[in-house]
Order: structure tokens, then sequence, then C-alpha cells
């Protein structure tokens, strides 16, 4: 039998144990000393008071209606704007767009919710980070052994045949540096002349050699979604309700809609091929809620209950800067590591970023997801008023 004062010497170190482990696991983002919470289907998605997380209410309700006030002016509810900003059009919009809305997640319930988060609207170049997350899951499953093999080695369809393309990786892609050179649904890689390219029209220049330049290029981003339908010889639509949007119980709401020309034959099968964006048309159609649930998959370092969705390690590296070539940016991800995004967020958030400020940023160390659409001001000034609201 052990003595008195062993047995009371041992309680104390494990106490002691106990509180070193809370304290080292404290402020890293995830609930290691209580079960994760996870929303179930449709509208089965608790709420919390602001209070039962740790956050003050009326910050946070000052940090709610200073966002309702920033509707967009980039972006008219009937997107009469789009070929003026964009250029000529390939796909459908729909008739009308909602006012800007969101909703803010803490340790995954939600605390703040605004406007019409229930209708699927176009979201820009968020589609890209889904995208890249569809990649992710073509690694995952070992269908590309290597993100820094090039595409060429799988993709036998003329696109990679040239000696400026046959250089061209999976990674350069998904850091747009991969200087693509082509043509694809119309739309030529330079976005030379106004009427093709409206503002975004550019001045013609020298390629550079595929991971030296970056530039934020949408016929480059479809050249790497007709890629991934030629490797996986599925819709990506498909694909990515199969393996992200239903396990992570999404509604069926929303459409990756391609443009009216993007078709390709695979195994003698039309099939579609979708857009990074809505640049000229078509795209992701989702809606706010469904975009939390994708920023909270991230959150969650791609785990959904008791499934890893996509591996621990793509979300890491798809988060992480690659290289001093380009921008904070990751694999189709916005980044915060130099803390000139969001000078007032950690440098370990990081976010979807698409026109019409359509925004899902993802900051692991205070456990928040908030998802902003349809505003106009710096994402920086709302989640510095969210930030307020987190008591220490």
């Amino acid at each position: 039998m052990l003595k008195k004062n062993t047995f009371l010497g041992l309680v104390l170190m494990l106490t002691l144990f106990s509180c070193q482990q809370q304290k080292h696991n404290s402020g890293t983002g995830q609930q290691t000393t209580a079960k994760i919470y996870y929303p179930g289907e449709g509208n089965d998605w608790k709420t919390r008071k602001p209070a039962q997380v740790g956050m003050d209410a009326a910050k946070l309700q000052e940090a709610v209606e200073w966002a309702k006030t920033q509707e967009t002016t980039q972006m008219p509810k009937d997107f009469s704007t789009q070929e003026e900003i964009f250029g000529k059009m390939l796909g459908p919009l729909p008739a009308e767009r909602a006012s800007t809305n969101g909703i803010i997640l803490k340790d995954g319930y939600i605390v703040a919710e605004w406007g019409d988060t229930k209708r699927a609207d176009p979201t820009y170049s968020v589609a890209k980070s889904f995208l890249s997350t569809l990649l992710g899951v073509t690694v995952d499953r070992g269908f590309i052994k290597d993100i820094k093999d090039p595409v060429a080695n799988y993709v036998n369809d003329g696109g990679y045949d040239s000696e400026q393309n046959r250089k061209v990786t999976w990674e350069h892609h998904a850091r747009q540096t991969s200087e693509w050179e082509g043509e694809l649904w119309g739309k030529k890689h330079d976005f030379v002349g106004k009427e093709e390219y409206g503002r975004g029209e550019r001045k013609p220049r020298a390629l550079q050699e595929p991971g030296t330049y970056y530039e934020y290029n949408d016929v480059r981003i479809n050249r790497l979604a007709l890629s991934l339908l030629r490797v996986w010889r599925r819709p990506l639509p498909e694909l990515l309700k199969q393996e992200v949007m239903n396990p992570i119980d999404a509604s069926d709401t929303w459409r990756w809609v391609p443009y009216d020309n993007s078709y390709a034959v695979v195994e003698g099968r039309r099939m579609p091929s979708v857009s990074g964006g809505t640049r000229w048309g078509g795209g992701l159609w989702i809606n706010t809620r469904d975009e939390a649930r994708f920023g909270y998959l991230f959150l969650r370092n791609g785990q959904w209950r008791d499934k890893q969705i996509v591996s621990e390690e793509w979300v890491k590296e798809a988060t992480t800067e690659h290289g001093p070539v380009g921008p904070d940016y990751g694999y189709l991800w916005w980044l915060n590591t130099e803390g000139k995004a969001w000078p007032d967020a950690p440098r370990t958030s990081y976010a979807a970023l698409g026109a019409g400020q359509n925004t899902i940023w993802i900051d692991p160390e205070h456990d928040i997801v908030v998802v902003w659409r349809w505003h106009n001001g710096n994402p920086n000034e709302l989640i510095k008023r969210v930030l307020a609201a987190v008591k220490e």
C-alpha cells in the first residue's frame, strides 16, 4: 500500500500535468478539453449567445451593425456592370442577388447572422478555394502523385504540348504562377482587348518561365479545372458534391454553373468544365451558410466529425506561403503571413476571396469563421471589430 505522502505527491503531480496540458493546448483554435461541435443537416445548426463562447455581446452587435451598412457598390443587384468590369460574357448570371449578408461562427456555433444567408448567389473567385480543395482530394487519393509533377504527365489533350506549357506543374497552377499560354473557351491567356476583358484588359508582355511570375488569371485557373476533369473523368460539380459538400451536410441549393461553351468530351461523353470564378458568368452559386460549413471544414483541418474529408497535410500546405513569387498566397487561398492582408488579424488567419466582396475568413487562433458577402468594406474593418468582441 502506498504511503499517504507518496499518494498525495502522485495526485499533485497529475494535477500539475493536467494544468500544463491545458495551458499547452490553449490558444490553438482547437477545443481540446471538450467535444468539438459540428452542425447537423440543413438548419440543424446550434446558436450560442456571445457570452457562452467568451465574446462580448455589445461589441459583437456593433460589428454586425457596421457590416450591415457596407453594401457593395461594385456589383449592382442586377449585375448590369458585369461586362463593363469583366468583358464579354460566356455564361449565365442570376436576375439579381441578395443584399449584403453574413454569418459568424465561434467554436462552430452561430453567434451572429444577418441578411439572407440561404440564397445561392455567385461567389466569384471564392470558387478558386473550392477548386484548390478538389486538387487536394486528387492528391490525397493518389491520382496525382506529387503536386510538383508536370500536368503533361497526366493530361494529354494538347493543352500542355508546347515548350512553354509542358513545364507547367499542378503547383504552378495552384499558386497562379503557371504562365500557361493558350486559349480556352474563347478567352486567351493574355487578356488583351477591352471588348473581351473589360476593365480587366492587360497590356501585352513577354511570357516568363513557369513558376517565376505571379499573375491572377482566370483562363489559367479554368485550364486547371479542365485538367482535373481529365484526371477524374468526372464533372467537378459531381466530385465536389460527393467528396466535400454531402459529407459536411451542405444544402442542395448550390450549383457550379459552366459557361455555355465549356464542355469537353471525356471517354466519349460530353462533360461540363467549370470555372474558378464568375468573371465571364457561370461559376459557383452557393449560399452563405454552405460557405460557412466549408470554412468550418478548414478550421477543423479538413475533418468533419469522424471523417477526414481532405487531409490535414493538404490544409496546411494549401494555407502556407510557398516561396517569394507573388503575394501572400497559398494554393488558391489568400494568407496573412506578413500581416498585410488584415493587419488586425492573426498571422495564421487566411481567406477565400471573390469579387463583389465575397469573403470566407478563417481564424484558427480564435476558433472563428466569418463569411461576409456583397460588402464594400475592407474585410479587416469587420475582422478587427469581431476580434474586439473576443474576451481574453
